[in-house]
Formats: structure tokens, C-alpha cells, sequence
């Protein structure tokens, strides 16, 4: 899809979403630059990409950190000297009730990670973009717009929603400067997401929310953030398009 001499930096690459949206890049002649907490993970992406023959670089981080965001930034333009395409990916997920009484502590965290990052990251990189006219992929969540998953994810989905309005925000500004702004809604995805987050719900329970019965591959989100990206949808901004299989709907 024209990657070639392209930049694109995903963060939360180490696995699920970003790391297969990372080898989809490089596989379509992007250098790419891989930013996840987990370092073994984030070097297995990595070493992946490479294998597609383009440049990699590797940046372990924890992008709830401010200086960490601004490290991940600062190495990515002394590396490749511009940035193409910008993929807000990384996330958290935290289960808990109102009732219980610790979701403020909850709610910090996912907003240090799923939303502030975001806001950090466009930031940085949109003088970066301005100059490449480059674009922004944020992914969101079907619990932007749906909450029913459940009351465990008051806050999760509150954030989604900010991310949401970000988007278009953003997009509504740097639209006039030709920088492209949009996000992708997955609903369930099979990867290690919940496992992780330490949400003991399995990925079938959410599959039965859905209309078609099931949960997307990681893989399949790939392809959306990779076309989204693309001059294939030079004339999409603002957008938050759902991959959902229907959930949103049931």
C-alpha cells in the first residue's frame, strides 16, 4: 500500500493489536519503530519486522511515564531524522465497581496509559507529521460507544470515549495543516489483553455479546489501522470506524 521510505512508530507493539499491525508495516516496506512496557516482547516484534528486510527500532517504555513518552519520541526523529505515521495503540484494562471503592486508583492508572499518552504522543509527533503530512491511528473500543460488557468497565470505557472525542478534536485542527486523524473500534480480539489486565473472563464470553459469535484476530485490526494509514483513504479524518462483529448492535 506505499509504505516504502515511510516512518511509523506503534506503541503497545510487544503483542496482540500493535504487533500485528507493526509486522503488517514492515511487511509493506515501512521502517517501523516498536514501543512496548515489555522488553523481551517488544525485541520479539522486532526481530520479526526485520525480517521483511526494512529498519527497526526497538524502544522499551512505559508510556504512562511522561519522560518516557518524550525519550520514545526524542529516539525515534534522532533515528530517522521525520515521522510518517503515528499509531496510538498501548493500552490497559482494570475490572472494578464502583461499589468497591478503589476505582479512583483504577481510573488514574488507565488514564496515565490510555489517555494521556494519547494526547502526549499527538503532541510531540504532530510538527513531526505536519511536515511529512502524515496521519494519526488511535485505537479505541467498541465500549466507547457500547457499555455492555458490563459495569466492570465503568472507567475503560469511559476513556475509549474520551479517545473518541480526542480524535475528531484532533483532527479538526490538524486537518488544515494536511495531517490525517482516526481511530479503530475493535471489539473483541483474541490476544493476551485479558490475561494481562488479570480480568478473569474469557475471550468466548465476549464472543457471545457480538452478532456474529465471535472475536477478530489480531491481524484483522491490522489491516484497518494499515488502510487507514494508506493514501487509499487520503480522504478519511475524524473518523472512528468499528471492527467489532457486530457488538455494538446486539
Amino acid at each position: 500500500m506505499g509504505f516504502e521510505n515511510k516512518v511509523v512508530l506503534i506503541t503497545g507493539a510487544g503483542s496482540g493489536i500493535g504487533e500485528a499491525t507493526a509486522k503488517l508495516f514492515a511487511k509493506e516496506g515501512a521502517d517501523v519503530v516498536v514501543v512496548d512496557i515489555n522488553e523481551d516482547r517488544a525485541h520479539n516484534t522486532g526481530d520479526q519486522c526485520k525480517e521483511y528486510g526494512k529498519r527497526v527500532c526497538v524502544i522499551p517504555a512505559d508510556i504512562s511515564k511522561p519522560e518516557d513518552v518524550e525519550k520514545v519520541m526524542k529516539k525515534t526523529i534522532d533515528r530517522f531524522g521525520k515521522l510518517d505515521v503515528l499509531v496510538n495503540n498501548a493500552a490497559i484494562l482494570a475490572a472494578v465497581k464502583i461499589l468497591d471503592g478503589s476505582i479512583l486508583k483504577s481510573f488514574d492508572n488507565l488514564v496515565n496509559t490510555n489517555l494521556r499518552s494519547v494526547v502526549h504522543f499527538t503532541t510531540l509527533a504532530a510538527p513531526h507529521l505536519v511536515e511529512t503530512k502524515g496521519c494519526i491511528i488511535n485505537t479505541s473500543s467498541v465500549g466507547s460507544v457500547s457499555v455492555r460488557s458490563g459495569p466492570l468497565f465503568s472507567s475503560y470505557c469511559a476513556i475509549k470515549a474520551a479517545v473518541d472525542s480526542f480524535t475528531k478534536s484532533s483532527a479538526l485542527e490538524l486537518g488544515e495543516v494536511g495531517v490525517r486523524v482516526n481511530a479503530v473500534n475493535p471489539g473483541p480480539v483474541r490476544t493476551n489483553f485479558l490475561n494481562d489486565s488479570g480480568v478473569p473472563i474469557q475471550w468466548d464470553h465476549f464472543a457471545a455479546a457480538t452478532v456474529l459469535n465471535r472475536c477478530c484476530q489480531p491481524n484483522e485490526v491490522a489491516n484497518l489501522i494499515v488502510y487507514l494509514a494508506s493514501e487509499k483513504a487520503v480522504g478519511i479524518t475524524g473518523a472512528c470506524y468499528l471492527i467489532d462483529n457486530g457488538q455494538s448492535i446486539k
